[in-house]
């Protein structure tokens, strides 16, 4: 549609990329047969996911034999997460994690609560990032699991990886990183930040919905799991189900062309971002949220003062379509725990804008969406 809103909510999703698409199109008709299956249409498409699982792996220098397909990044979360929590709970009941990870670890965290674990939730400086010295602090005896996002849904920042992972090997707990938004988009060697366990999806990087991957460390140390889903004991009995062909070639398709592309779109992203910085500052009273450089390429993440952030949103859906926070909690009207955990009062908590810029934003578009918005709050401040 000629008159669609401009779409910068690449955090929340990404549309799929025409080149992944042409490499998915053969497994849904003519390559359409069971992995499992043990005849010549089981093993084309064995084949096929082998190649998959070997190409994902190398992107995040690991092993084949260390993904694990699942159904996104939350699934991988939950499998994490509760995984660690059943298998080693004789070690200790005791997991860290920060307050402004995303739901799809927080939610595990609480249920685990319920059932006698005890979670830290550390909080964060006011640029977004977790201080180490409080993350050593809170390590105890019993500590089993460190479980830290690569880099946040809402204001892009990444976290020191690198020395979490050491802090976490120095002290022989497990390190899980939400790698979700990240994935493609920044550098990630598993061995290299000292990652233990790593939650990915395909649907942020241009790739299909309804797939996603957990990467689980066989060696130094060897990481156990206790299976979420049971019933067939796919992925060496870590995730039960019938694999799903096109999605996974998908994935693979779309880190390749990210990987690939990685360096160049990392600098025209942050060139796009900072045009579009430049412009929204006209406006006196607009704070940006998380830390200035170190934060996705693509993501913007600005507080408006004296506005209403209904109806600043509502004022922009004719011209761009974003959101204010997590798509995961877009609906709710509270305002985003990831700002408020940063010190941002309720009002420029609740009156924040989340630019999401990708692949193919444009910088006609940033020009188009920094006047409306511009335009929208001078008006709301008027009335």
């Amino acid at each position: 549609m000629a008159d669609s809103p401009i779409y910068l909510d690449c955090h929340a999703t990404t549309p799929i990329d025409q080149r992944v698409v042409e490499a998915m199109l053969p497994f849904f008709t003519k390559h359409f047969g069971n992995p499992s299956s043990l005849h010549h249409y089981g093993w084309t498409v064995e084949a096929a996911i082998k190649k998959s699982r070997a190409t994902i792996a190398n992107s995040i220098n690991a092993k084949p034999e260390e993904i694990v397909f699942t159904s996104g990044a939350t699934e991988a979360n939950n499998l994490a997460i509760k995984g660690v929590a059943e298998a080693y709970f004789s070690y200790g009941k005791h997991i860290i994690t920060v307050k402004t990870e995303h739901s799809a670890v927080l939610d595990p965290c609480h249920y685990l609560e319920s059932l006698g674990f005890e979670v830290t939730y550390l909080p964060v400086e006011p640029d977004g990032l977790l201080s180490l010295s409080s993350l050593e602090k809170a390590i105890r005896p019993e500590t089993i699991l460190v479980s830290v996002m690569a880099a946040n849904n809402e204001i892009g920042v990444l976290q020191p990886l690198k020395e979490i992972g050491a802090l976490c090997q120095d002290h022989e707990i497990l390190f899980h990183t939400d790698a979700a938004q990240a994935i493609g988009k920044v550098p990630l060697d598993v061995q290299e930040l000292n990652i233990h366990l790593m939650s990915m999806t395909a649907h942020k990087v241009y790739g299909p919905k309804g797939i996603g991957a957990l990467y689980v460390r066989r060696r130094q140390p060897r990481v156990n799991l206790a299976a979420q889903l049971h019933g067939g004991g796919h992925e060496r009995g870590m995730r039960s189900g019938t694999l799903y062909p096109p999605q996974i070639v998908g994935f693979a398709q779309a880190l390749t062309l990210a990987i690939a592309e990685m360096a160049s779109e990392q600098e025209r992203l942050n060139g796009l971002r900072s045009h579009l910085l430049t412009q929204l500052n006209q406006l006196p009273a607009i704070y940006l949220n998380g830390h200035p450089t170190q934060r996705l390429p693509g993501n913007l993440n600005v507080s408006i003062d004296n506005v209403d952030g209904q109806a600043l949103l509502l004022g922009l859906q004719p011209v761009v379509a974003l959101s204010s926070g997590s798509a995961c909690s877009s609906a709710s009207t509270a305002p985003s725990h990831v700002l408020k955990a940063l010190g941002r009062s309720h009002q420029l908590a609740y009156a924040s804008l989340r630019f999401g810029l990708g692949r193919f934003t444009t910088t006609s578009e940033i020009d188009t969406v920094a006047q409306a918005v511009v335009e929208t709050v001078q008006a709301l401040r008027a009335v």
